[in-house]
């Protein structure tokens, strides 16, 4: 992407539709005169005088429990440097997102403007009482250390600078267990760090308390190795300087075991690596170039456990492993001070965690067959589900076990429930389709790409590598519009109806001809028909010149339908296509059929719906879990509509007991467990989460899906085409830019998962 393109979209998400990237939203009712008496005066005044009387109560009447404040002056963001509070305070709401989406922790930024010590730590010292905890951020050292030092000392909340720990934390879970596969000791191997900085000394610090010997490392900064008596090694550093000599950064490097990168790029070349000792261990940990690239590592030294902060190559340390659930379990027992108890609770979780087998849902978003705890994978994922359910619980008790607990945790698989219907409301789904789509990017067409937002949809496709764009459309149109929104790379740009695409056209028709001259179709008919783009974009996909089709954006649903129904072939063994929406609700991923195309189905239509709708939602990674909805429930009416849904029903539990499905039965009952559980506990429902319905009627769940769309603002996904033979999906009528993006994310997929099952099936034949 251009530069100038690039920086007007970053803007342009930063300022629309609302400027910046939190905001605060109500918990309570405030639609009458009555909430607001008791939200504000005179009702307010009752918590306040409980509080008055015992301070503690502030936990349990207003939102300081799960409220943490990111604070930092902007002396040392991102890489920009000392750039000032008020520039830093993009990153702080971008800290303060990462807090909410992975721990549904709250979070106001503070930005401080000054770079004094002491007026610091007052500022932080006097607003303390609003908040559970504080989360220091792009503070530069030395003050940094001085800060969280005295802040720890002097308050009475968990307070973390997480630049210092957060990489020391996750990198220290992936030494325990790259350690552990080199067949090495923490205590006998020998350590050569690049980097002499904050991080640096907070990874050192911590892998000393796993067993590292100081002695045993060996820190260098741009100067060289730190040199005990040198003048400018900080008293912090000072443990780690050295009274031996190195040459270079390649000679401390000879006959060790473990590099720890937190400097440039590029600086560690192939005949240092070859220098190490047997199974070298080599964090290269900086962004966006770690200190050799990964590629080269893996192809000098094939023994090489290796990690990087890259998310495109395995074992990435990212602190989003670590500070959203440290925070998280040292809020849940309001914990006085994270301690190096919950920071060395929260690397072994995460080791352990690494060891353990991985949930079918994380495999997909990677595209693996199988992670499995070897060289390739000593840390758990970022988005594996299992992290909010591991790492709080472990640092909750180590706070218990360490004294600084305020409110210890009795029941624990309790608190693990809870924690994961805290993450409910986290829809990782979006990025778990994105990611798993960039593992293997498919051909995409887009068949009405002279609409500017189809082209910024295929543009984000392409540079978010996701899949490799096809145009189709109007070539002059479509080159205009790239050069207004920047859209520089080459791409693959067809017009059916030029001249340049005779040949193909006439292959096409003749193709779709032979098909259907039994039923009224003529060859001259086809022909007219090649130059329509959606038959054009289908008889592409048909032979193979592309790999899957979105199309849709600018026509109505059943026009669009159409001649995808008539060339593309159904999948074997489907006699009935239909659609499903994928919806983010707050309640977690949902799945409503069928959305867009059987107006009245049968029973037996309701059964079929029902089974390719959980392939998919199987295709997502997730268990179906299906209720069958109507207006009754289990046999409450004999009205012929719910009498239908409880013959699919009937058939489903008969011909495939295995699958979690019941009914007929009310929306209300399917999604709330409770009511579920005390009015129907017989049902294959109850003790389970619902998360895909089958509607009687095209009429329902169309207008379910858009009012939940509107109403809530729920992204949506789909209509997604079930049944086809071809990764073919129609948007619905004036689709934004973000549903196409998605749209062509699950095409993409789709693609994989047939090129898959195709493969599987000439293996077995």
């Amino acid at each position: 992407m251009h530069k100038d393109s690039k920086r007007r979209e970053a803007l342009l998400y930063h300022a629309k539709p609302t400027p910046g990237k939190i905001q605060v939203v109500p918990t309570k009712k405030y639609a009458t005169q009555r909430d607001l008496a008791l939200a504000y005066s005179p009702g307010v005044a009752e918590p306040c005088l409980e509080i008055e009387k015992d301070v503690n109560n502030v936990y349990k009447y207003t939102a300081k429990g799960n409220l943490v404040a990111v604070i930092s002056n902007g002396t040392a963001v991102l890489g920009l440097g000392d750039i000032g509070p008020e520039a830093s305070k993009p990153v702080m709401e971008g800290k303060g997102l990462l807090f909410k989406i992975f721990a549904d922790i709250d979070v106001f930024d503070i930005e401080v403007d000054t770079k004094d010590v002491d007026k610091f730590i007052e500022t932080v010292k006097n607003i303390a009482p609003t908040f559970g905890g504080i989360n220091l951020e792009d503070i530069k050292a030395p003050e940094s250390f001085e800060i969280e030092r005295r802040l720890v000392e002097e308050l009475n909340i968990p307070v973390m600078h997480d630049d210092q720990h957060g990489t020391a934390i996750i990198s220290a879970a992936a030494l325990l267990n790259a350690v552990e596969l080199a067949g090495k000791k923490m205590g006998e191997v020998r350590m050569v760090i690049s980097g002499a900085g904050s991080a640096a000394i907070a990874c050192a610090n911590l892998y000393v308390s796993f067993g590292v010997k100081q002695e045993n490392i060996v820190m260098f900064n741009s100067k060289g190795a730190l040199r005990k008596g040198d003048p400018r090694v900080s008293e912090m550093q000072a443990k780690y300087a050295t009274d031996k000599e190195y040459a270079s950064l390649g000679d401390a490097m000879l006959g060790a075991d473990v590099f720890i990168g937190l400097s440039s790029g590029d600086i560690v070349t192939p005949d240092m690596l070859v220098g190490m000792a047997e199974n070298p261990i080599v964090f290269a940990m900086a962004n966006p170039r770690p200190e050799i690239n990964y590629d080269l590592a893996i192809a000098t030294r094939k023994d090489i456990i290796m990690a990087t902060g890259r998310s495109d190559h395995p074992n990435q340390v990212n602190n989003v492993l670590g500070f959203p659930f440290i925070f998280r379990g040292a809020l849940d027992v309001r914990a006085t001070k994270i301690n190096e108890e919950m920071k060395k609770a929260a690397v072994v979780a995460l080791a352990n965690l690494a060891k353990e087998s991985v949930p079918e849902q994380v495999n997909i978003a990677y595209g693996e067959t199988k992670l499995i705890f070897g060289r390739d994978y000593i840390i758990p994922k970022p988005f594996d589900p299992r992290l909010i359910a591991e790492v709080p619980p472990a640092v909750a008790k180590a706070a218990m076990e360490s004294g600084v607990a305020t409110a210890p945790i009795a029941d624990w698989d309790k608190y693990r429930e809870e924690l994961l219907e805290r993450m409910g409301s986290d829809n990782k789904m979006l990025r778990l389709l994105q990611n798993r789509a960039k593992t293997d990017p498919k051909r995409v067409i887009f068949a009405e790409a002279d609409h500017l937002d189809v082209l910024k949809a295929a543009q984000i496709v392409l540079e978010e590598g996701i899949g490799q764009p096809i145009l189709l459309g109007n070539r002059e149109t479509i080159l205009e519009l790239k050069a207004e929104i920047g859209f520089e790379e080459e791409v693959l740009i067809i017009d059916p109806k030029t001249k340049e695409e005779e040949e193909r056209r006439n292959r096409f028709a003749e193709v779709y001809w032979k098909a259907r001259q039994r039923r009224g179709t003529t060859l001259l008919d086809a022909q007219k028909w090649m130059r329509e783009r959606n038959y054009f974009a289908a008889m592409m996909i048909n032979e193979g010149e592309a790999d899957a089709l979105v199309t849709g954006y600018s026509r109505s649903y059943p026009t669009v339908v159409k001649p995808m129904l008539e060339l593309i072939e159904k999948a074997p063994g489907v006699s009935r296509v239909a659609t499903t929406n994928l919806m983010m609700t707050k309640r977690g991923p949902l799945f409503l059929a069928d959305t867009a195309i059987n107006p009245n189905p049968s029973a037996e239509d309701l059964a079929k719906i029902a089974l390719m709708t959980a392939k998919t939602v199987k295709m997502f990674g997730m268990e179906p879990v299906i209720a069958m909805v109507s207006f009754s429930n289990f046999g409450s009416s004999k009205n012929e509509g719910a009498s239908k849904v409880r013959e699919a029903v009937a058939y489903l539990h008969k011909n495939h007991p295995d699958l979690i499905v019941d009914g007929e039965i009310q929306t209300d009952f399917a999604l709330n467990s409770d009511m579920l559980k005390s009015k129907f506990p017989f049902s294959k429902l109850a003790n389970k989460k619902v998360n895909t319905l089958i509607f009687p009627n095209l009429d329902a769940a169309n207008i379910t899906y858009k009012m939940i769309k509107e109403l809530y603002k729920s992204v949506s996904i789909g209509p997604i085409m079930l049944g086809l033979e071809k990764p073919v999906h129609i948007f619905q009528l004036g689709a934004s830019v973000e549903e196409m993006v998605n749209m062509a994310a699950v095409a993409v997929v789709d693609a994989q998962e047939k090129e898959k099952r195709s493969k599987q099936q000439s293996v077995k034949k």
